[in-house]
């Protein structure tokens, strides 16, 4: 789906927060919003599409695992402007547990880099501010 350089509204999208082991999967993006930071795994719901459907969709095509997405754990937005200080980006982005089901992973989509990542990992990788205060509060509290 084409979209303008200039949203006139924001748009929703969802990440999922997939688990296997000690690790989490995270993807490099590389287009902006946070273009070469790693992130949790997403993209816009379509329309009609549920949140769950829309999160095992967005993290099949952006990773080739196959998840089963549950409920909501973390809300948040991105907002950013450009140099003159027009409105370029504006995601509301809701974030799922979801449960590892299988699949080869490889990245796809906008991701140039798919992984599953430790909680060591974090020190040492380039990681978006939303994703890891989600990790730090959501998922390995104790890690801290």
């Amino acid at each position: 789906m084409a979209t303008s350089p200039y949203p006139t509204y924001p748009q929703v999208a969802v990440g999922a927060i997939v688990c296997k082991g000690d690790s989490v999967l995270l993807v490099k993006r590389n287009q902006a919003p946070g273009e070469g930071l790693w992130a949790i795994p997403g993209g816009r719901i379509e329309l009609g599409e549920t949140l769950q459907e829309a999160a095992e969709r967005e993290i099949k095509e952006e990773t080739g695992i196959i998840i089963r997405a549950g409920e909501p754990v973390y809300t948040f937005e991105v907002i950013q402007r450009d140099e003159e200080g027009r409105i370029r980006f504006h995601y509301v982005i809701i974030d799922l547990l979801a449960e590892y089901i299988g699949g080869e992973l490889r990245p796809g989509d906008d991701a140039s880099e798919a992984r599953w990542v430790t909680p060591q990992d974090l020190e040492i990788l380039p990681v978006s501010r939303s994703t890891l205060k989600l990790l730090r509060e959501k998922i390995w509290r104790s890690e801290q």
